[in-house]
């Protein structure tokens, strides 16, 4: 071994404060806020929510206050139980999928984050390397993969116990719903700093049914997928397979991608309930463009550097996992058990130049493993009366452990390139989570009060198999520990207006591939860190008039010891710890309803996210005040949708992100800013059994030249990931009941 690598639309809102507070109450799920686009008219609004309130509240004597006809969704992403996220004291949105997937792909989940404030979901159009999804600035470093945001799928993590995750395995088309979580109370969910990304697949409920699905667009752009769910002697079921393939909107960048998905739920008795799951990923093969370097950013925004042609860079993934959740009801208080297991394999060929490999202490060009992983969660929830208020508590315990055979070959062998080669690396890596957690909620009269607490131990061990000539033994193992609380209070104002603060700590550390890279040496990076954080919030939740609900919020985080591209040897990239970093910054997020026909959302977010402290990396030393790279100071969502009749419904997007610098030092050339518009188009009809829906979407309609992402740090210079220009999709879906 070397150096080692790697929901419904309406509900009526509660009639007065007290039932709006009242424990155990649960609503129907409903389109979760999705964005729109100006802060300071959302703060208008904001500070007209209670003249609104006074104006259409009737006289002392009088009724209930008006009914909304927007309301907040019902999350248990950050309190663990059903609740109202207009009631609870920290940014979390849902997002009702099911009603923004009938008009996009359903591939990736940057179809459905964009209007998510706080968020930035950027397509990198390389199926290689995942999305790159970054929550008020974390994550935004991630050269591949989901990097300090948590990621969990039914309950099972998508994240692996060292905080690297895949947002791929995430299936929309049997996906209900989305939650995200952002600030403090993320990070009682364990190693990352971010945010919580939760996808909830739908129950096999009604009458059983069968779907089919047929889209196709430019680029050789194709989906297909086929489907059945329902419920039958009271056993529901949820089953689908799909299948993706793309030319790819820049050159070498073609993928296919199968994907399934099988879900069972059923009741042994009156008190329990118990869900099977069973999923699978399959990418046979994925071609990697790379980045490219501003100077071919500028000739051809398509195009794709030599070194990626000549070592036919490319990557291939299997995952296939499966689970169980049960719950059982003990009175008013609930038992929640959920076990996992799955593997996956990656073959990835990179491109290392040859003559870099000619050190016995390289791991060579081509990434090869076969990871198995399993977990299980226990959980207890008990409700109490507790003076004049309600005790909610939840103690659980989160275990997670991954083991990767992993080999390392040459990419080369004699004078061709591209093919697996020599043997350069043998070694078991295994990453072990262990996580007890206790949270309360107690709500008496107008306030509630949150508090939460969790102690994360994760071990990090390598067994060295590859020991040859001046390649010794680098075997070893870190472990890293730390307790993170979070505390938060909100208090109702108004039945309309919610006010709420919240602050905590968390802690992010290094990947088993940002420590297996030291630089000079093999073994360990044991000068690596953890990073660690202390967050606070504070924010506003509102009912203006009728139909208008508002979210708005003001964060700031200090981060010491943030974790950062060092430098690079031999192809490969070593991690080093900065100083101190700042994150400040707002959110707004508004969603109307416009009279009958009308709806807008949007969201936007301003942050400043800057080194607070000089630090040197790479022998050069980073001042103080440098912006963070990959992190936009503005983004922007807006949405107006139109439905005149029945079965017919149109929308205009808009989407706007600032300039994202692309290094440390904030020298080389910066992404730049740009909006984009899109345009789509659904119709629905339905006869008897059956229900056929065709859609049309245009992205990018003025066909806007611009880079979608940046991979940050990268030595080669090849930072710049072009988005993709105007493109034209449609198709139609059909579904049957019987």
């Amino acid at each position: 071994m070397s150096a080692k690598n790697d929901t419904k639309e309406e509900i009526q809102m509660p009639i007065s404060r007290r039932a709006h507070s009242r424990p155990g109450i649960t609503r129907p799920q409903h389109h979760g806020l999705r964005p729109i686009a100006h802060a300071l008219s959302a703060w208008g609004l904001v500070l007209a929510a209670p003249f609104a309130h006074s104006q259409a509240t009737p006289e002392a004597g009088g009724t209930t206050p008006p009914v909304s006809q927007v309301m907040a969704p019902v999350i248990i992403t950050g309190s663990r139980v059903e609740t109202s996220a207009f009631d609870v004291p920290y940014s979390v949105e849902g997002v009702d999928v099911g009603s923004v997937t009938n008009e996009s792909l359903r591939v990736n989940a940057s179809e459905v984050l964009s209007g998510v404030p706080g968020v930035v979901v950027l397509n990198r159009q390389n199926y290689a390397q995942d999305l790159q999804i970054s929550v008020r600035g974390f994550g935004a470093r991630a050269a591949f993969g989901v990097r300090g945001v948590k990621l969990i799928a039914d309950g099972i993590p998508a994240t692996n116990p060292d905080g690297q995750g895949q947002a791929a395995t995430f299936n929309l088309d049997t996906a209900e719903r989305i939650e995200v979580l952002r600030g403090p109370f993320a990070t009682i969910y364990g190693n990352h700093a971010g945010g919580v990304i939760q996808l909830f697949s739908r129950d096999g409920k009604g009458a059983p049914r069968l779907r089919a699905g047929l889209l196709g667009g430019q680029h050789g752009t194709l989906k297909y997928d086929l489907g059945a769910e329902g419920e039958v002697n009271g056993i529901g079921y949820v089953l689908d397979a799909s299948h993706f393939e793309t030319d790819g909107e820049r050159d070498y960048s073609a993928a296919r991608r199968d994907q399934a998905l099988a879900k069972i739920t059923l009741a042994p008795d009156e008190d329990s309930k118990l869900t099977l799951l069973a999923s699978g990923l399959r990418q046979p093969f994925t071609d990697d463009p790379l980045g490219i370097r501003w100077e071919t950013y500028q000739r051809d925004a398509r195009a794709v550097e030599q070194v990626a042609l000549d070592y036919r860079t490319r990557k291939r993934i299997e995952h296939i996992q499966g689970g169980a959740t049960y719950e059982r009801r003990f009175g008013t208080d609930r038992l929640q058990l959920t076990a996992y297991a799955g593997e996956r394999s990656v073959t990835q060929y990179q491109s290392i130049l040859k003559s870099l490999q000619s050190s016995l202490n390289h791991p060579g060009g081509v990434v090869d493993f076969d990871r198995s992983f399993y977990g299980f969660g226990a959980r207890w929830i008990a409700e109490r009366a507790l003076g004049s208020g309600h005790l909610t508590v939840t103690t659980g315990l989160d275990y997670d452990r991954s083991e990767d055979d992993r080999q390392g070959y040459q990419n080369f062998f004699g004078s061709l390139l591209g093919v697996k080669g020599a043997l350069r690396r043998n070694e078991i890596d295994t990453v072990t989570s262990t996580d007890p957690y206790l949270q309360a909620v107690w709500r008496q009269g107008d306030w509630d009060f949150t508090a939460g607490v969790r102690h994360s131990e994760v071990k990090f061990k390598v067994d060295d198999r590859y020991i040859v000539g001046i390649n010794g033994d680098d075997s070893g193992s870190l472990t890293f520990r730390k307790t993170t609380p979070a505390v938060g209070v909100l208090w109702r104002a108004t039945p309309l207006l919610n006010l709420y603060a919240s602050f905590g700590t968390g802690f992010e550390t290094p990947t088993l591939n940002e420590l297996s890279y030291p630089a000079n040496r093999g073994g360990f990076n044991f000068d690596l860190k953890p990073s660690h954080s202390r967050q606070a919030e504070i924010g506003v939740k509102a009912y203006v008039g009728e139909a208008t609900r508002v979210n708005a919020a003001l964060f700031q985080i200090h981060t010491d010891d943030e974790i950062v591209v060092a430098g690079s040897e031999g192809g490969r990239t070593y991690y080093a710890n900065a100083g101190k970093t700042l994150r400040q910054g707002m959110e707004v997020a508004v969603e109307s309803k416009l009279g009958r026909t009308l709806t807008a959302r949007g969201a936007v977010t301003a942050m400043r996210a800057i080194y607070d402290e000089a630090f040197t990396s790479g022998g050069t030393v980073v001042p103080e005040g440098r912006h963070l790279p990959g992190v936009p100071a503005l983004t922007a969502y807006a949405e107006l949708g139109w439905k005149p009749v029945d079965g017919l419904s149109t929308a205009v997007e808009g989407i706007h992100r600032s300039r994202m610098f692309v290094n440390d030092l904030n020298d080389e050339h910066a992404a730049q800013s740009y909006t984009l518009m899109n345009l789509r188009l659904s119709a629905e009809q339905r006869s008897g059994p059956w229900t056929i829906t065709e859609l049309l979407r245009l992205d990018n309609v003025f066909d806007r030249k611009y880079i979608g992402s940046v991979i940050v740090g990268d030595r080669s210079g090849r930072f710049y990931e072009p988005g993709p220009g105007r493109n034209l999709f449609g198709g139609v879906r059909v579904s049957y009941s019987y």
